[in-house]
This record gives structure tokens, C-alpha cells and sequence, in this order.
């Protein structure tokens, strides 16, 4: 058991070498090391499916069931270190997915509230989240509408493809937060949004990317 902790630990450690090398690569800005941090203690092999545990640390993503994936590790690291979060940041996920983007989160954060809308995947992150002990707030439901209850949020991100941004989402984020979303359906774009003290918002462009469309419940 401790042989197989320490070859996992080896294996986080060759594949932060591997984001580090891609943000450069990218000519990004260096990816924030508490970001690099998190993703080193986090175990991304706990949230994909045991057939595929071989490859839980490769730079790709991997199919978790019901037709959804966990994305690439650079895209976590790139979608997280976007966000700019602070130790004391209230955070929203819409897509919890697998659960593993919200453990990275909960890494980084004060608060994470993570919506999935498919019940069988929302279960199974729950449990692993609540096994990890990552205090991530969880919820079955439809990421359209936000968690307005729990709102108002210092980021928001989203882990699946809009072909619009939920206006829900932009009246919960906080004056001066920041939500990282891809927008698009044939064609997408990583956005990051940014909220104006006025409640007016400004997007960013960032780079073009492939996520599973966005699901919502039947009206």
C-alpha cells in the first residue's frame, strides 16, 4: 500500500512538470503554485473509474460515465488558476462532474458549492468528496440556475459548454469576482468574466477549448 501512495505521489509529481512545461509552452503566465500545490496533494486517481486509474495522471481527459469526462489536468490548472482565488473565497461550480475539480478548488478556497445535474455522478463525487474529507457543499440539481441561497460568490466556474452565459450565474457572482466558463457549442471559447462594481461585466478570450455541452432540466 505505502509503495503504491508513493508511485501515485511520483506520478502527481511528473505530471506538475508536465502543466509547467504546457503553461510555457502556451506563453501563459506561470500557473499560480498554490494552484501547482493543490493539484500535487489532490488524488485525481480517487475520482476516475478504477479502469482507468493507469491513466489518472496523464495530460488528457478521461471518460467518468453517463457521457461526461474529467478533463485534462491543464485545464484544471488553467481554469483554476484563472479564478485568482484567495484562501477565503466563496466558490460556485456548475458540473461537479467526478468531484476532482472541486477538490482542487476546496485546495485553494475558503467555500466550495458544486452542482451536478446527473443524479448517478452527483452521488458518486458526493461520497468521494465527503470519503476525502474536502468540506465541499454538494447538490443534485440544475447549474442554470446557480445556488442562489448560498450566493453571493467571489468566483464561479463552470465545467461544461453554454452557447450563452447564465444570467443567473452573473447576478450571484460577487462585485469584482470572476467566472471562468467556455462558451460555444461547435465552437468554443474559455471566457473570463469579470464583474464591475455597477453590476456590468467584462470577457476575456482566452483560448479555445472542448467541453461537453451544457445539460439542463426539461422545461
Amino acid at each position: 500500500m505505502a509503495q503504491t501512495e508513493e508511485f501515485r505521489a511520483e506520478e502527481r509529481n511528473e505530471m506538475i512538470d508536465t502543466l509547467v512545461a504546457l503553461a510555457w509552452a502556451d506563453a501563459r503566465r506561470e500557473i499560480d503554485p498554490r494552484v501547482l500545490e493543490a493539484m500535487r496533494q489532490v488524488p485525481r486517481h480517487e475520482f476516475v473509474p478504477a479502469a482507468l486509474r493507469y491513466a489518472a495522471y496523464r495530460n488528457r481527459p478521461l471518460d467518468i460515465g453517463s457521457g461526461q469526462t474529467i478533463s485534462q489536468p491543464y485545464i484544471v490548472a488553467l481554469m483554476s488558476d484563472l479564478l485568482q482565488l484567495e484562501p477565503d473565497s466563496r466558490v460556485l461550480e456548475i458540473g461537479t462532474g467526478c468531484g476532482y475539480q472541486a477538490a482542487v478548488l476546496a485546495a485553494l478556497a475558503g467555500e466550495v458549492y458544486s452542482i451536478e445535474i446527473v443524479h448517478d455522478l452527483g452521488v458518486r463525487a458526493a461520497e468521494t468528496l465527503q470519503r476525502l474529507g474536502t468540506g465541499v457543499h454538494t447538490r443534485i440539481g440544475d447549474g442554470y440556475k446557480g445556488w442562489p441561497e448560498a450566493a453571493p460568490f467571489d468566483a464561479i466556474i463552470v465545467t461544461a459548454a453554454p452557447d450563452h452565459i447564465p444570467p443567473a450565474l452573473i447576478d450571484q457572482l460577487k462585485p469584482g469576482g470572476r467566472m471562468v466558463i467556455p462558451v460555444g457549442t461547435r465552437h468554443q471559447e474559455l471566457i473570463v468574466v469579470t464583474k464591475n462594481a455597477d453590476g456590468t461585466t467584462l470577457s476575456e478570450d482566452v483560448v479555445p477549448v472542448r467541453f461537453v455541452p451544457f445539460t439542463r432540466e426539461p422545461e
